[in-house]
């Protein structure tokens, strides 16, 4: 190799180190892309998401809510246990694949402030102070209502004591009467906790997801969107219904909870649609707020699915004296889980 050609490559290779990195940066602009923009195609595939997502998300919600006129979706039945356990997988796989990496995406984007964003890995930070929040919320509340429930019993009991005196004066004495209501009533307020909470993890993402849905005016974008968020929508509403069936709430509540958790995605599509001129998905601002709510939400569900939801199902007597719903609930988190994470490239 003569001195000359050593050189030339040396050169080259100084040229590839320099240029390469420049290259890589030059892709990496905060400027937001133009795509295929067609604002009046993309407003009818807006509309379309929007009667779609508000559909499945009614439906899914509403269906184990009305299970006591469905005998077959019971909370009691096998069936039961098998469909929340796929809405579960549904859920987590929400938190873990589409939720958390949207977030870490946002958080690490070369459009925000280096400092402090770029210092501290606040993604994880803010998913894991959203999960320990949502377990002390879930604790404190369980303990409350279980202190309350104490209360009621013992003043039942002093009822039916005054009672059962009352009919042994007269001749009429029954015994001892005890009250096991106490349990059963802690049980079913912490099933409203988690309903509860449940709703508000779901809220949150699903009024972001719905307000970038809105404001994109790319045909592209928005068209596999629509089929993967009325699956993902009516799923996730299967699991908090579920939740809100177990929980036993009043008519009102339960309308409520449904109406609010089914006009979720569809008034983030509305408000999107609404600032779409304003809105730049680039915008540090923007970026931050969604990074952090998102990080946030993802924290929230995760907990929920594997505490809340998986755990109080796979622990019950009813599953694990039961080989078969044991292994039907296990296929069905896998499969429910699995297929949230193959829409989550279009989500």
């Amino acid at each position: 190799m003569t001195k000359s050609t050593f050189s030339s490559m040396k050169n080259a290779f100084v040229a590839a180190i320099v240029l390469f990195p420049a290259t890589a940066l030059a892709e990496c602009t905060c400027e937001a892309e133009e795509g295929d923009r067609d604002k009046a195609l993309a407003l009818k595939y807006k509309l379309a998401a929007l009667a779609s997502i508000l559909a499945a998300g009614a439906a899914g919600v509403c269906l184990p809510v009305l299970a006591k006129w469905i005998p077959a979706l019971s909370p009691e039945r096998s069936l039961f246990f098998v469909v929340k356990a796929f809405a579960a997988g549904v859920i987590l796989s929400t938190g873990f694949i589409h939720v958390l990496p949207d977030a870490f995406e946002s958080l690490t984007s070369p459009c925000i402030p280096e400092h402090p964003w770029g210092d501290f890995p606040f993604t994880g930070f803010v998913a894991m102070v959203a999960a320990i929040g949502t377990l002390m919320v879930d604790t404190y509340a369980t303990s409350y209502y279980s202190r309350r429930s104490r209360v009621k019993s013992a003043g039942g009991d002093e009822e039916r004591a005054v009672g059962a005196h009352t009919h042994a004066v007269h001749g009429h004495a029954h015994g001892p009467v005890s009250l096991d209501a106490g349990s059963g009533d802690t049980e079913l307020l912490r099933h409203r906790v988690i309903s509860q909470v449940l709703e508000l993890g779901i809220i949150v993402h699903s009024v972001i997801i719905g307000i970038a849905l809105g404001a994109s005016e790319s045909p592209k974008t928005i068209k596999p969107l629509i089929a993967a968020l009325t699956f993902h929508q009516f799923f996730e509403g299967i699991g908090l219904g579920g939740c809100i069936a177990q929980a036993k709430f009043n008519a009102r509540a339960v309308a409520i909870m449904t109406i609010f958790f089914s006009l979720t995605t569809p008034v983030g599509i509305a408000i999107g649609i609404g600032i779409t001129n304003i809105y730049s998905e680039t915008s540090p601002t923007t970026l931050i707020v969604e990074g952090v709510f998102n990080s946030a939400s993802a924290g929230i569900l995760i907990y929920m699915a594997l505490v809340d939801l998986l755990s109080a199902d796979f622990m019950s007597p009813k599953l694990q004296n039961n080989g078969k719903l044991q292994l039907g609930a296990n296929l069905s988190l896998l499969i429910g889980a699995g297929c949230m994470s193959l829409l989550a490239k279009w989500a």
